[in-house]
């Protein structure tokens, strides 16, 4: 690109008067060699599509697609419609494209914030995809490892939090990763003695919820929906019973409430739970935009939702 970003330098200098063009690169010697720069295509739908069928073409190999934000694979929307989500169903051709899509609710605005969660898990049905939300670094390489070894072909759908890259907490033992595989869902590893509330979540936001129960010292149990679809029924009823004692169950999560996986979580919990304790949501409003586009905003929204889980009117 001739244009810097992050921390590159510009490889062109136009003129602001008489818009003529330098090159610094062209001027380091004078019998170096002739330097052209070219800016390519920016096109995520240009890409993805490719991607797509080179995983067709090498079925062996793991393709990943990787969004700079989330966001961005909205350019690539007829993509994922026609031509990932369906192809199977369609035609046949099954694909383990790998998307890896950043997001979380860090304070960047509405267009570095979202991978669009709601939109994918609108799309499945007929075991068509995997949508999965990984919260630890073995937990995302045995996923991957999965992907790459399965023998019945999926596309694969990761959201990928940036806040991941340099969190204390997210991390993991050598052991984690050589021993084990993929749990779809992960049951909390240091549950009080006698939880009063199931707090279930997915994504980053577990961080926060950990951090806030040992500053509260609340009496909840922490359940992480690693693989969002197709969901592990089993699983959960196993956590439902184990945690019988639990007088109510409160999904929570960053993302406004007809975003993120709320939606698509309330009839299945609702199915799963079977009457035997309320369901409560905990979460930003609705909006139109993915999220708020000042930083003091945000933090006031982070913080107001903290303070709901914690009173007494959590909305059913």
């Amino acid at each position: 690109s001739r244009r810097g970003t992050f921390s590159h330098r510009h490889s062109l200098y136009v003129d602001q008067v008489n818009a003529s063009h330098y090159f610094p690169l062209s001027h380091l010697s004078e019998k170096q060699a002739p330097v052209d720069i070219f800016n390519s295509p920016l096109s995520e739908m240009g890409v993805m599509g490719f991607d797509f069928g080179y995983s067709l073409m090498y079925p062996n190999s793991l393709v990943l697609w990787e969004g700079q934000f989330g966001d961005f694979a909205n350019s690539a929307q007829v993509i994922i419609d026609q031509y990932i989500a369906t192809s199977e169903m369609k035609w046949g051709h099954a694909t383990n494209l790998t998307l890896l899509l950043p997001h979380g609710y860090e304070g960047m605005g509405a267009e570095h914030s979202s991978g669009r969660i709601e939109r994918f898990l609108q799309m499945c049905a007929d075991e068509n995809m995997i949508i999965a939300n990984a919260t630890t670094p073995a937990q995302f390489f045995h996923l991957l490892r999965r992907q790459a070894l399965r023998e019945r072909k999926k596309p694969l759908v990761v959201f990928t939090p940036k806040a991941y890259l340099r969190h204390p907490l997210c991390r993991s033992p050598l052991n984690d990763f050589t021993e084990g595989n993929f749990s779809e869902v992960l049951d909390d590893p240091t549950p009080p003695n006698a939880p009063k509330r199931i707090l279930i979540c997915s994504g980053k936001f577990y961080y926060e919820l950990l951090q806030e129960r040992e500053k509260r010292g609340g009496e909840d149990v922490l359940i992480r929906i690693e693989q969002l679809y197709p969901l592990h029924v089993l699983k959960l009823q196993e956590i439902f019973t184990k945690y019988a004692s639990a007088s109510i169950c409160i999904w929570v999560q960053e993302e406004h409430e007809n975003m993120g996986a709320w939606v698509y979580m309330r009839p299945r919990l609702e199915k799963i739970i079977d009457g035997k304790m309320p369901l409560s949501y905990v979460g930003r409003m609705p909006a139109a935009a993915a999220a708020a586009g000042s930083h003091a905003l945000h933090k006031l929204e982070y913080e107001a939702l903290l303070e709901q889980l914690y009173s007494e009117g959590s909305k059913s």
